[in-house]
């Protein structure tokens, strides 16, 4: 794999190197992405993540949610990219990940230092008073999981219509600020305002770093080594060379 020493030395030398990460990088602990080829919205409607949806039919809203996303995110398994990304940073070589996804892998395969951008499906909210519960250990069975209570609860993801959680915007902001090296993996670069992160990196001067099967909004815009390969096959050659 060609320039993958090069890489390993500048991850070595970098002083504050983060992960970015999308879909692409749980697709294999299967897990399909939710948009392209084999993307969950060509087979479901996704109006009932939508926040207006669900609050006018809960029921409804959470019969799709807990047969797409509970009953497969939940027992998908770290995969050997999460796993390595866990590892550098227990080596102390990544400070961190900025994660799109709400599937939990990164926390699953090692990493401390996660930014979930858009939420998880680890923890539910309730709507009226926003006690936190940690999902495996609600009955996710009921029509409408509710709170003590007695109020809906809502898994702890962005909704369409629903803002990002201001703390995590903040944290996100501020280590693509201070980033000096940046890898990118499973990520097309369309979905805003996460999207613009990485830009906020390389404009402070960080080296980017990206690995996925097909180009991104990245790849000739700030890309600087790109390899055009699936995630587990970069990370189980970068090890060897770390």
């Amino acid at each position: 794999m060609n320039n993958i020493q090069t890489v390993a030395d500048l991850i070595k030398k970098s002083k504050y190197a983060v992960g970015f990460t999308g879909a692409g990088i749980s697709v294999e602990s299967g897990i399909p992405p939710f948009t392209g080829a084999g993307g969950l919205w060509n087979k479901y409607d996704p109006k009932f993540i939508e926040l207006d949806f669900f609050y006018s039919d809960p029921e409804k809203s959470w019969q799709e949610m807990r047969k797409i996303f509970f009953n497969s995110m939940g027992t998908a398994k770290p995969n050997k990219a999460h796993i390595v990304l866990g590892s550098l940073e227990k080596q102390g070589l990544l400070k961190g990940i900025i994660t799109q996804n709400i599937d939990g892998l990164h926390h699953a395969g090692g990493s401390k230092n996660v930014v979930e951008f858009h939420g998880t499906i680890n923890t539910l909210l309730c709507i009226d008073c926003g006690m936190k519960y940690e999902t495996s250990k609600t009955d996710l069975t009921a029509k409408i999981p509710r709170c003590a209570c007695g109020g809906i609860l809502k898994p702890d993801f962005v909704f369409y219509g629903e803002g990002i959680n201001i703390d995590n915007f903040e944290k996100s902001e501020e280590m693509s600020a201070k980033a000096d090296l940046v890898i990118i993996t499973g990520t097309a670069g369309q979905v805003m305002p996460a999207c613009y992160l990485p830009f906020t990196a390389k404009k402070n001067g960080a080296k980017i770093i990206e690995v996925n099967t097909t180009e991104s909004s990245y790849t000739k815009q700030i890309t600087d080594y790109y390899f055009q390969v699936k995630a587990t096959e970069f990370f189980s050659e970068l090890e060897k060379h770390i």
